[in-house]
């Protein structure tokens, strides 16, 4: 008898080249094939991984310090990352020491407070954070807005943000930080911005910026994307679910054009 695959083939098949989905994985009887059971599993377990790896802040402060950019080391009051996980409101707040810190550093205050934060990837951040502050210290040079000390927090939600600029007295603030884990992207970064950053902000006030790594949104569209939303923000005085993002989106050089395979 010839050989014969127990698997059999969905006809959407092609479509997989477009998407990191998991679409058209064929079956096995009733069940998946074991390639795509396996690959399942591992996804699985790398969207864990990146939960629970520690950031490791020498080396982002090492790709820091090659571009020039100050950087100050803080801690959330979640003081491990069982503690991070079972305890959210832990994690949007300094500890003592680190809000002191900051409060030495205040000074006259800035135009923007920039905030790196594990998150629940800290893998995204090892990756892409370094990276993208960069981007943006560029465009605050570019527009003459004073960029106070970059933050690297550990153990930091996305509130945190708040307290930290408040502290710095800064009029804006961006936190970068790792999304939660998917199964196809274990090293999305977020990026949250907020205007006249306070403790007590909730979410309608900032403006979120997602997916942003080479897969998804590059470097270079989430800074351009931030700048639109930093120059209204500055006219308009606010943040959040008033503020709409309605950016242009410039052909970018070394930029993938976006289509819809649909339309051809």
């Amino acid at each position: 008898m010839p050989d014969r695959s127990p698997t059999i083939e969905n006809p959407w098949q092609h479509l997989r080249q477009l998407t990191p989905a998991r679409i058209a994985l064929g079956r096995a009887g009733v069940s998946l094939p074991t390639d795509a059971q396996l690959d399942f599993q591992f996804a699985h377990a790398q969207a864990r991984d990146a939960v629970h790896l520690p950031l490791d802040c020498a080396a982002l402060a090492a790709e820091l310090e090659k571009h020039d950019l100050s950087h100050l080391h803080l801690r959330s009051a979640a003081t491990d990352r069982q503690i991070y996980l079972q305890r959210p409101d832990l994690g949007r707040r300094l500890d003592e020491a680190s809000a002191a810190t900051l409060d030495e550093h205040a000074g006259d205050g800035c135009d923007l407070a920039l905030v790196i934060a594990d998150g629940l990837s800290a893998l995204a951040v090892q990756r892409h954070a370094a990276p993208m502050a960069l981007k943006i210290a560029e465009q605050c040079q570019a527009e003459g807005w004073a960029l106070g000390p970059i933050t690297l927090v550990e153990q930091g939600r996305v509130a945190i943000a708040d307290e930290i600029g408040q502290r710095l007295k800064a009029r804006m603030v961006v936190i970068l930080l790792g999304e939660r884990p998917g199964l196809s992207s274990p090293d999305s970064l977020g990026l949250y911005f907020t205007w006249a950053p306070q403790v007590g902000r909730h979410d309608a006030q900032r403006n979120c910026i997602s997916n942003i790594r080479p897969e998804g949104l590059s470097y270079n569209l989430a800074a351009h994307r931030l700048l639109y939303l930093m120059r209204e923000a500055s006219r308009r005085q606010l943040s959040g679910v008033q503020l709409k993002d309605e950016a242009e989106v410039p052909a970018l050089e070394g930029e993938p054009r976006a289509g819809n395979f649909l339309l051809g």
